[in-house]
């Protein structure tokens, strides 16, 4: 049962992972107009982002260790 739940955790930090790159990357735009570039950038966005991602490393962190566990 601790297998299972480790790889339930492994998938779903796998996903927030996904989601958490994507709003980073999403975040900031650019664009050239007559030679200028440029930037606009959503802080939130960036901060929950990395939010997503801080998530998903405990999560990742947490199945490997549930995985791992020996059973005592």
């Amino acid at each position: 049962m601790n297998k299972v739940i480790g790889a339930v955790l492994i998938i779903a930090s796998l996903a927030l992972a996904y989601v958490g790159i994507n709003k980073i990357s999403k975040s900031t735009e650019s664009v050239n107009v007559l030679g200028v570039k440029i930037e606009a950038s959503d802080n939130s966005g960036k901060t929950e982002g990395y939010l997503f991602l801080g998530l998903a490393i405990v999560l990742f962190a947490g199945g490997i260790y549930t995985v791992n566990k020996v059973k005592a």
